[in-house]
């Protein structure tokens, strides 16, 4: 039986990228998106080509939930468990910015209301539904070795004074990261934060040419964009196993931007 990963955010950007590695290790696919359903059927098909030329054969799903509703969390959850009846991997990827840019004098509550909602509280607590579930399975199975994984970003601990709400959403994820592993080590859950600098998806076109300079002036030790494959292989690797003796970890997918120098 196939292992099977929960992937929200899953049609576009980083979301995808993941999406893809997991299919070529051949993982069944539960992809969530509310964005264009063109762009989740195109996943979709790539994650099963991909899937083929490493001559696996899996399933792909495409639900199309608004996770900062909690009713939407539990169709995802209620989904994967009656098609699947098993989930090995949860990524919490979804995640938005603020529609304008706002200096932090500026900003405004609705703004933080909706960024909180579906960067924070959305993934605090779709993993605390899928927790409860990998547990009980967990129980069945000692096995069983459930993984789960939240994208965050270098603006977890960067701060930029136009996107305050931004921040502070991802700044949350970090914490809920290290809640979670300290909460499920015990019931066999291994909870993993990575942490991606300046990788080039639609959330960051708007502003391409301000980080295309920085980029070439340096601003990441390694000076090129990351793409949304680079941050694919590292939840790769998670799937694999290939971490098993660490939990509450944060891993940096940023070509050393996080590096402190003079």
């Amino acid at each position: 039986m196939n292992p099977v990963a929960l992937i929200t955010g899953a049609s576009r950007g980083i979301g995808r990228g993941i999406a893809i590695e997991l299919a070529r290790l051949g993982y069944n696919l539960v992809m969530d998106d509310v964005s264009s359903l063109e762009a989740s059927r195109q996943t979709r098909k790539d994650c099963i080509e991909a899937a083929r030329s490493k001559g696996k054969r899996i399933s792909v799903q495409i639900i199309r939930a608004d996770i900062s509703q909690h009713a939407a969390r539990k169709r995802l959850i209620e989904f994967t468990r009656r098609k699947f009846k098993r989930l090995d991997i949860l990524v919490n990827n979804a995640g938005i910015g603020p529609k304008v840019r706002r200096d932090l004098l500026e900003a405004t509550e609705d703004s933080f209301d909706e960024v909180l909602s579906t960067n924070l509280k959305g993934p605090y607590f779709l993993t605390q539904l899928a927790a409860r579930w990998m547990s009980l399975l967990r129980a069945q199975d000692p096995e069983y070795a459930p993984k789960i994984i939240i994208i965050s970003s270098i603006s977890a601990v960067t701060a930029s004074v136009n996107r305050g709400e931004y921040c502070i959403s991802k700044a949350g994820l970090s914490m809920m990261a290290k809640l979670y592993a300290l909460r499920l080590a015990d019931l066999g859950v291994n909870v993993y934060e990575i942490r991606p600098g300046i990788v080039e998806t639609d959330m960051v076109r708007p502003v391409k040419d301000k980080y295309d300079e920085m980029i070439r002036n340096g601003i990441s030790p390694i000076r090129r964009w990351g793409q949304p494959e680079d941050v694919g292989k590292v939840v790769a690797a998670i799937a694999q196993g290939l971490l098993s003796f660490s939990t509450g970890e944060v891993i940096y997918v940023d070509g050393g931007l996080h590096i402190e120098r003079l």
